[in-house]
């Protein structure tokens, strides 16, 4: 029967061990000495060899011949260990044996003395998963055990375990073993096989693994599945890295802001039955391996891609600022928690989409953060031209020393097209304001025909004035927002639809207007505030 690569190949003396020399030194030592703890506790995350330590460590204290600490695998006890006939090595699952009965069964055993070998050994896997009652059944018998019993517990959650068990162990610290590790060890395994892999190749699996041996085997031996010859490619393609270029076509709609793409694109892919928890955690990694190329100098070793697409996430790196990427790694992390309880997660990520494209439909701090860089770029790159106010001309001199009698001037009106000739781009002061009586309705239809619009006109009044339509609103980001990304177009489109008549655009000024230039900054957290949303200043 074929046995899968880590079960073949699980370690059976500590120099099998890669990765944990300190550990491994230390259990050693400990054999040879004759200081053998009544309790072990090997935490770390999977597959480090926290389990494979426990079993050797089984055998060594029972061995009839041990090697400098280090089990003979040769003998009765030794053999009888590994093929399970020896029953005074139990390894209890916690997952499934987390009950007081369970540990009061086991304190009932553990007084009967070894049958065969020197010491009974309980091997506790996960044991994080006990109940509190089972734990507070343990605590005496984990104290102070029988001189023939010995506790090893392995733990991949650690803070989960009461501080009492943990002061009743000796406890040892499994770290993550190096890609340099893995592939040593891959590169041996390989020698021992009738297959071969390119060193890239032995690289990627390695950094794929994320620290895990048995996750590295395991990658191993699916790809040994396809073909004996293993390169990156074959490497990439077994771990579902290639193919993935529907997640720069996302990072390409939410650059251009255009959330109509990216809706498509989610479209497209639940057709194709997509997972949507799985592409959103994609586009969690897309964005945290651009946000680590923009902060580290040398991201190769942090970043897990294959090198042409290490290309092609540098080139897209360019393109983006860390507010942005910051933004888009929290609005997705946050949307991958709520897509487990969602009604539809279609609908969750097309919404988590078009927050990422359009950052002004988002109030959370990070997008606010997003909004004021990009403010402060513009501000800095001189392409942020403030609305120039029109003032009136000097009234002639012969006129100056008149009395003032005349009925006071209209509200001064600023168009929101800048390119416009002035004697076209000013209605005259001396034609009739009439109420704009179906404003409501064209701003009620401009939710659907451009959002961005809705949410700054929300509150505001209009007039007619000959041919313009002066708008009236205490919202200063209007002014810039109707001169960019053809908003002007389907503000005039929308009037059009609505009243029948093709207008020019015009802002109109209240009289109290303060002539002081107000900071870019401040004018915009002003704005906010104004639109209901709540900063935090730190």
């Amino acid at each position: 029967m074929y046995q899968v690569l880590y079960r073949k190949w699980r370690p059976q003396t500590f120099s099998d061990v890669y990765g944990q020399p300190m550990i491994t030194a230390a259990l050693k030592n400990e054999l040879c000495t004759g200081r053998i703890a009544h309790a072990y506790l090997f935490t770390g995350s999977r597959g480090t060899g926290k389990t494979s330590c426990a079993k050797i460590l089984a055998k060594a204290v029972n061995c009839l011949d041990p090697q400098q600490g280090a089990p003979c695998n040769r003998c009765d006890n030794c053999r009888g260990i590994d093929d399970g006939t020896i029953l005074d090595v139990v390894e209890i699952d916690a997952a499934s044996n987390n009950g007081v009965d369970n540990i009061r069964d086991l304190r009932e055993e553990i007084n009967f003395t070894p049958a065969v070998v020197r010491y009974r050994v309980y091997i506790i896997d996960e044991v994080h998963m006990l109940s509190a009652g089972a734990f507070n059944a343990l605590l005496k018998t984990l104290e102070e055990p029988p001189a023939h019993v010995i506790f090893m517990l392995a733990t991949t959650e650690v803070h989960k375990l009461p501080a009492t068990i943990l002061s009743r162990c000796q406890r040892f610290d499994f770290h993550r073993i190096s890609p340099d590790d893995i592939t040593a060890r891959i590169r041996y395994i390989v020698e021992q096989e009738e297959f071969t892999v390119t060193d890239d190749a032995a690289l990627l699996i390695a950094r794929i693994a994320d620290g895990s041996m048995r996750d590295a085997l395991s990658l191993l031996d699916q790809c040994v599945s396809h073909t004996n010859e293993i390169t990156a490619d074959s490497v990439a393609d077994a771990a579902g890295l290639a193919g993935r270029e529907y997640l720069f076509e996302f990072s390409s709609a939410v650059k251009n802001g255009d959330g109509g793409s990216a809706i498509g694109l989610v479209g497209r892919l639940h057709e194709a039955s997509r997972d949507m928890e799985r592409l959103c955690a994609e586009l969690i990694e897309l964005y945290r391996n651009l946000m680590i190329i923009k902060s580290v100098p040398d991201p190769a070793g942090l970043i897990i891609v294959p090198p042409a697409e290490m290309e092609q996430l540098r080139s897209e790196a360019e393109h983006y600022e860390l507010p942005v990427l910051l933004h888009c790694i929290d609005t997705l992390q946050n949307a991958l928690e709520g897509l487990k309880a969602g009604a539809s997660r279609r609908v969750a990520m097309e919404m988590t989409m078009l927050r990422l494209c359009s950052p002004e439909l988002d109030s959370s701090t990070r997008s606010l953060l997003r909004r004021v860089h990009a403010l402060e770029s513009a501000v800095k790159s001189g392409r942020f031209t403030p609305v120039a106010q029109q003032t009136a001309p000097p009234e002639p001199a012969e006129n100056a020393s008149k009395p003032s009698g005349r009925t006071p001037k209209q509200p001064s009106v600023v168009t929101a097209d800048p390119t416009a000739a002035a004697t076209d781009a000013e209605p005259a002061d001396e034609a009739e304001e009439t109420p704009f009586t179906e404003w409501n309705e064209v701003v009620e239809m401009l939710s659907s025909a451009c959002p961005p619009l809705y949410g700054v006109l929300q509150g505001s009044t209009a007039t007619f004035r000959g041919n313009y339509v002066l708008i009236e609103t205490d919202n200063e980001m209007f002014k810039s927002l109707v001169t960019r990304d053809g908003n002007k177009s389907i503000l005039v489109d929308t009037i059009k639809g609505v009243t029948g008549r093709v207008c020019r655009i015009g802002i109109k000024k209240k009289p109290a207007v303060a002539d002081k230039a107000e900071d870019p900054l401040s004018e915009f957290i002003r704005s906010s505030r104004e639109l209901g949303v709540n900063m935090e200043i730190k």
